[in-house]
């Protein structure tokens, strides 16, 4: 079934109904897939094989978008697409460039040329590092074939290297490099392109898990500094759920569910997507309002709700202020405005917002002993205490939580 996509200014891809066939007279394939054939029928009865089926995606400037799935899901298929470096076999796969979208299905060699030399930068699984050439000249080979000057590049390729932490490398080789260098000197060269947008296909799949969880920092802190539109294949759902914005989950070609991680982890639309998220740390992804007991569900007396029966306290809306009442005297402390978690202590209590990280408000509720209130426009809206935390850990999510 055909499914139509409204690309807006703020998207950066924009895919629709995207076919990708691979072998001669690919028709014979799509119209075995227009039959409702699978994709097994088709290399049965054709030899074709079909890399995506009717895929239809949008990903928004400033987005990190994870494609993931099983291997031969079609998730590099349809990364590769973003470039031209697989062909379209039918649908429409539009990149912005300026104020305008280039379809990749339809333009000439020359803008395709344009898109992968100045739009579209690529980071390989195997850091496809030249063994001959320096660090810095690794860097600077792109924009060698952009036409800029010797010294200029040198330099520009010298700041590059320096933000990802390997300025005093730049004059070795590949094979002196460790595998995580190697990457960043990857990294390093898609970012001196200066493009747009950038395609990772399983960028860190090759690395030891100390290395990778690493680099997915260093990959978000470049992100914060620099914005860029990166569409990501992996087949970690942890590593999705850590730097994506938004998860698209594919299987034989099909895309299943394109959420944000929250949606992806609470309201799997199959049990494909269900059996995906069964086993992942909820501390990667679930927020305070996914885990809170609700203001409905706390004990209420004469204007004031209970937030602790333990150390039996309570809060009161006064005049608009939110006040703590109490056996115990109390530093009320609004999380958004505080910054050092190690100051905290026994005598302090915590008001958040609901989209608070689980990880942060663990720690919160350890250093203090008292739950975390949590308030959305000046207004209470539920807590969170230890049975909300271990039935996130055991995966007793709640399930009906609004997911904003």
């Amino acid at each position: 079934m055909n499914q139509h996509v409204n690309h807006t200014a703020a998207d950066a891809i924009a895919i629709e109904n995207l076919d990708v066939v691979f072998g001669q007279h690919s028709e014979k394939a799509t119209i075995r897939l227009d039959q409702g054939k699978t994709r097994q029928e088709i290399i049965d009865e054709t030899g074709l094989v079909v890399g995506v089926n009717n895929v239809s995606l949008t990903v928004k400037e400033g987005e990190i978008c994870v494609l993931m799935g099983l291997s031969g899901s079609g998730k590099s298929s349809l990364l590769r697409a973003v470039n031209g470096l697989n062909p379209i076999t039918r649908g429409s796969l539009k990149v912005k460039h300026g104020q305008d979208f280039v379809d990749v299905a339809n333009c000439d060699a020359e803008t395709l040329r344009t898109l992968r030399t100045q739009r579209v930068s690529m980071v390989f699984q195997t850091f496809a590092l030249m063994p001959w050439l320096s660090v810095l000249d690794n860097v600077a080979f792109g924009l060698e074939m952009q036409g800029m000057a010797k010294k200029e590049r040198r330099q520009h390729a010298h700041n590059q290297l320096e933000m990802v932490g390997l300025a005093e490398w730049q004059n070795k080789y590949p094979h002196e490099l460790s595998g995580g260098m190697q990457q960043r000197v990857g990294l390093a060269r898609a970012f001196a392109m200066d493009s747009d947008i950038l395609l990772m296909d399983e960028p860190f799949s090759a690395l030891d898990p100390l290395i990778r969880t690493q680099l997915q920092d260093e990959l978000l802190a470049l992100q914060k500094k620099l914005n860029k539109t990166i569409l990501f294949v992996s087949h970690d759902l942890d590593e999705a759920l850590k730097i994506g914005n938004r998860i698209a989950i594919m299987e034989s070609g099909q895309l299943i569910q394109h959420s944000r991680p929250e949606e992806i982890v609470l309201q799997p639309k199959t049990d494909y997507v269900r059996e995906f998220v069964a086993h992942t740390n909820p501390l990667n992804v679930l927020k305070g309002r996914s885990l809170m007991k609700p203001i409905d569900e706390l004990p209420r007396q004469e204007g004031r709700w209970q937030i602790s029966q333990y150390h039996d306290l309570w809060l009161e809306n006064q005049n608009g202020e939110l006040v703590i009442q109490g056996s115990a005297s109390l530093k009320t402390v609004h999380w958004e405005q505080h910054h050092d978690i190690t100051a905290l202590d026994k005598h302090c209590i915590i008001l958040a917002s609901p989209d608070i990280e689980m990880r942060d408000a663990i720690e919160i509720r350890y250093l203090t002993g008292h739950p975390v209130v949590l308030v959305e426009d000046g207004q209470l809206v539920g807590i969170l205490s230890d049975n909300n935390f271990y039935h996130a850990l055991l995966g007793k999510y709640n399930q009906t939580a609004k997911v904003a």
